[in-house]
Formats: C-alpha cells, sequence, structure tokens
C-alpha cells in the first residue's frame, strides 16, 4: 500500500509539473501575440480624389505623389491608425493630363490663392464601427472630414469620404479655377461649373510585427 501511494504521489507531481509548464507556455503565447504590433509599411500611402465639373458632373480624378506620415505603432490596426498624421504639399499633385497644363493651373489658380498654399495636414481619429475624423487643415481652416474605412485581409486600410470645399472656405479658390478652366469645364447646356464636392480616397498597407 504503501508503495502504491509514494507512485500515485510521483504521478500527482509529474501532472501538476506538466500542468504548470503547459500554463507558462500559454502565459509566453498570449505576451508575445500582445506585443505583437502594426506599423505602416514605407510608401505604401496613396491618397487619390475625383472632382466634377459641368453641369453633369464628369469626373477628372487626380492623386498627390507625396505623402508624409507620423504615427506610433500601436497592438492593432485601429491603435496604430489612431492619432496618424500627414502632411501633403501640394506640390506632388499628379493628374496624368496629356497635355501637361491641367496641373499648373490647378496649382496656380486653386491652391496659390489660399491662406496656406504649400500643403495639407491632417489627423485621424478612429471613433469605431469602421469610422473615422480626419481633422483637415487647408486654406489654414481646420474641419473634421468624416470618412469610412474598412480593413481587408491582407491588412490594406482603405478610406472613403466628401470634402466639401465650403468648410474649408475655399469656394473664392474653386471660382478662380473655374474661370481659369471656363470653356473646359463648360458642357452642352453652355453652363461653365466646378463643383464644390471632392472624393477623397486614402490607402495604407499595415504589417504586422
Amino acid at each position: 500500500m504503501k508503495k502504491i501511494t509514494i507512485v500515485a504521489l510521483g504521478l500527482v507531481m509529474v501532472t501538476a509539473f506538466s500542468c504548470k509548464q503547459a500554463k507558462k507556455e500559454e502565459e509566453k503565447k498570449e505576451e508575445t501575440v500582445a506585443a505583437a504590433t502594426y506599423s505602416i509599411v514605407e510608401d505604401s500611402t496613396s491618397v487619390k480624389f475625383t472632382a466634377y465639373k459641368t453641369s453633369d458632373k464628369v469626373p477628372v480624378g487626380g492623386t498627390f505623389q507625396e505623402v508624409n506620415l507620423k504615427y506610433t505603432a500601436g497592438a492593432t490596426p485601429e491603435e496604430t491608425l489612431d492619432g496618424l498624421q500627414f502632411t501633403i504639399p501640394v506640390s506632388s499633385l499628379f493628374t496624368n493630363d496629356a497635355t501637361g497644363t491641367r496641373d499648373p493651373k490647378i496649382l496656380e489658380f486653386f491652391f496659390q490663392k489660399m491662406a496656406e498654399t504649400q500643403t495639407i495636414t491632417g489627423t485621424f481619429s478612429i471613433t469605431g464601427n469602421n469610422k473615422s475624423t480626419v481633422k483637415l487643415t487647408m486654406n489654414g481652416v481646420s474641419t473634421d472630414l468624416p470618412m469610412d474605412y474598412e480593413i481587408t485581409a491582407d491588412n490594406h486600410v482603405n478610406f472613403s469620404g466628401v470634402m466639401d470645399l465650403k468648410q474649408w472656405d475655399a469656394l473664392e479658390a474653386l471660382a478662380s479655377l473655374n474661370k481659369a478652366c471656363e470653356i473646359l469645364h463648360t458642357g452642352a447646356d453652355g453652363v461653365s461649373k466646378t463643383w464644390e464636392d471632392v472624393a477623397i480616397a486614402g490607402t495604407v498597407l499595415l504589417e504586422q510585427k
């Protein structure tokens, strides 16, 4: 009986040790997962816009080829994106216009008519449920721009929203641009029009480390 008791005691000790080791390994695994951070892949950022002309609202697309980011890596995509700051030099504007005249006109007759002519800046706030807000500064005015976002299976984050240029006091600059492009922005109805709403689409790629 005594021999059986000793064997049983040994089995209990081995089992307890095994459970303790398994628990430590599980805790270590959890710590590793918790320590993982998301960062933004360098040069993965894309910012596109779609403006509209004529009464038929014909789209005119473009991009900003330079976007500078400042952020803190977080344990989740949302933590990394929350507080993300960006600076866009307006000189990086590109609309792929074959004539080569559109970009200089936008810079001269739109951006150069603003109080701040060099950059567009902003800070993201993640509000939840695939919603975010960008405190966007343009023309010396800072206003919230609501933007939806989605995170794809391969960690691309796609943002979309619509700017109303009136909220950034940019209608005078818009009128200046429309005047400079009067003929090109005149539709079949004989009306020259440049719309004040501009669709914005942005993309960044996250990587987990």
